[in-house]
């Protein structure tokens, strides 16, 4: 797999770049952890996953790439972490150079997904479900990943985005 796929912040393309559907990776990106979320092929519902430590690009990209694999995974949608004003800040643009590496690496199209309130959401969720702060704090970052994917899948089949 070499060359580089479609990377888009529009659900459209990434929705015309898929005509025929697939199962898709949620990735929310932290500075320390990567949470991973998947979608069945049908883009009804996106499933928290593992969250990953995060270390050097090769080791994250060769865990991402075994994942793909095993899952069959067709596209992958990164938070992109905007600003409260929806302006770009040093996060998104780390975001953003993520993305174009593992589109290199991966030869997938790549939706970037507006994060802001995620974090927020899955945390509301999870303390919703009674789940302990040591327990949140485990699981947070995959499942702000599936709020993230959840949205995009949301779009994509609604024809929003």
């Amino acid at each position: 797999m070499t060359g580089q796929a479609l990377i888009t912040t529009s659900a459209a393309d990434l929705r015309g770049a898929l005509p025929q559907g697939g199962a898709l990776l949620g990735l929310d990106l932290g500075t320390q952890t990567i949470g991973t979320a998947f979608c069945d092929a049908g883009w009804r519902f996106a499933s928290p996953g593992k969250t990953m430590k995060r270390g050097k690009f090769g080791a994250d990209r060769d865990t991402l790439a075994a994942l793909i694999r095993e899952r069959a995974i067709q596209g992958v949608v990164i938070g992109l972490p905007l600003n409260m004003d929806g302006s770009e800040g040093p996060r998104s643009q780390s975001s953003r150079a993520y993305a174009r590496n593992l589109s290199a690496a991966l030869d997938l199209p790549i939706l970037l997904w507006d994060e802001r309130w995620s974090t927020a959401s899955a945390e509301s969720a999870l303390i919703a479900q009674d789940m302990s702060r040591a327990k949140r704090a485990e699981r947070i970052d995959s499942h702000a990943a599936a709020v993230i994917l959840q949205a995009a899948i949301d779009a994509m089949v609604g024809g929003f985005g």
